[in-house]
C-alpha cells in the first residue's frame, strides 16, 4: 500500500542548532505513527514541518507522492498542544465557525456523537474541564474529515480517566481508517495507541518499529523490583540498581534469580516483576539527564 506520507531526508538548521537532521519514514494509511523524545529532541519542529507550517531547510515531504500543497492543508486536521479560541463562544459555535471554513466535511450532530460533545454543547468553551476541553479540540481537528490527523501531546494535564476516555476516541477515529500522528510523552500511551514509534534526539531517528517489535530487539530480560529496604544487610551476588525507594535487577532468568533472592534470606513480599516496556527503552536511548 502506497504511503499517505513520505519524508526524505528531512533538515531544519538554526544558527545555533540542528533541529532536525536528516530523518526519513513512511506513514502508512490508517495507522498511527508516535514521536517520541525528550524536550529538544526535535520531535515538535518535524510534526510542524509535517503539518505544512514551518519550512524545511531540505528534504522532501509527500502527500500521496505529492508535494505539499493548499490541497494538503484541506486534508488534515490538527490538534495544537495550545489552542487560543474566540472568547465567549460556546462549544457549539466554536464547531460552527470552524466547520464554515472548509468547503467538505462532517456534520456538526456527527461531531458531536463521535466527541460526546452533547453534555456541554452551550457552554463557554473556557469553563470546560481539561478533558471536556481536549475533545472538543478534537471535534474541532476532525470537522473537515480528514485524512491524516495530528495529535501534539493531547493528553497532557489531564487526570487518569479523562486521559483513557481521549484514548477510546483516537481508536475510534483509527477505526474510522483515519491516519494519526501522535507526539506524547506518556510511554503507556504510545503503547496503546500506536502501530509505528520512532523515538527520536538530536534531531534523529533512534530506533523505529511496532512497540512489540523495538521491545524485542532492544531487551531479552525482565525486571525485578524490591523494596531497597528489603535488600539491607544483605550480600547479593547480582548486578543491583538503586532507583530512590528501590532495587532493580534485570535478569534473563527470573526462576534463577528468584531462587538467589531466596538462598540470600530476602523477604519477597513486596517482589514485583515486571516486562521490560517503552520507558526503559525510551531511557535506554536517550539518557537519563535533565532536558530544558
Amino acid at each position: 500500500m502506497a504511503a499517505i506520507l513520505s519524508v526524505r531526508e528531512l533538515r531544519k538548521h538554526y544558527p545555533t542548532n540542528k533541529a532536525v537532521d536528516g530523518i526519513s519514514f513512511d506513514i502508512e494509511p490508517g495507522t498511527c505513527l508516535g514521536l517520541l523524545g525528550p524536550n529538544g529532541a526535535g520531535k515538535s519542529t518535524t510534526v510542524e514541518m509535517l503539518e505544512g507550517l514551518i519550512r524545511p531547510t531540505s528534504g522532501d515531504i509527500l502527500y500521496r507522492g505529492k508535494p505539499l500543497d493548499s490541497h494538503y492543508r484541506e486534508r488534515i486536521g490538527i490538534q495544537f498542544q495550545n489552542t487560543a479560541l474566540q472568547d465567549f463562544l460556546t462549544v457549539r459555535e466554536n464547531l460552527q465557525l470552524f466547520r464554515s471554513l472548509y468547503r467538505r466535511g462532517v456534520s456538526i450532530d456527527e461531531l458531536i456523537a463521535s466527541c460526546h460533545l452533547e453534555e456541554f454543547l452551550d457552554r463557554d468553551h473556557r469553563k470546560l474541564s481539561g478533558g471536556q476541553r481536549q475533545r472538543m479540540l478534537l471535534a474541532l481537528a476532525l470537522v473537515n474529515d480528514p485524512d491524516l490527523v495530528f495529535l501534539d501531546e493531547p493528553t497532557t494535564g489531564l487526570d487518569p480517566q479523562a486521559r483513557r476516555n481521549f484514548w477510546e476516541l483516537v481508536l475510534q477515529i483509527k477505526e474510522r481508517g483515519r491516519t494519526v500522528v501522535l507526539t506524547t510523552h506518556y510511554m503507556e500511551e504510545a503503547y496503546l495507541l500506536c502501530d509505528d514509534i520512532a523515538i527520536m534526539d538530536h534531531g534523529r531517528i533512534l530506533a523505529r518499529g511496532s512497540p512489540q517489535k523495538l521491545l524485542a530487539d532492544h531487551f531479552n530480560d525482565s525486571v525485578l523490583e524490591l523494596p531497597a529496604a528489603a535488600c539491607d544487610g544483605h550480600r547479593l551476588d547480582l548486578a543491583l540498581t538503586r532507583k530512590v525507594d528501590r532495587i532493580e535487577i534485570n535478569s534473563v532468568d527470573v526462576n534463577k534469580t528468584v531462587q538467589q533472592l531466596i538462598s540470600a534470606g530476602l523477604s519477597l513480599a513486596q517482589l514485583k516483576i515486571r516486562p521490560r516496556t517503552l520507558e526503559d527503552l525510551f531511557l535506554k536511548l536517550t539518557g537519563t539527564e535533565l532536558r530544558a
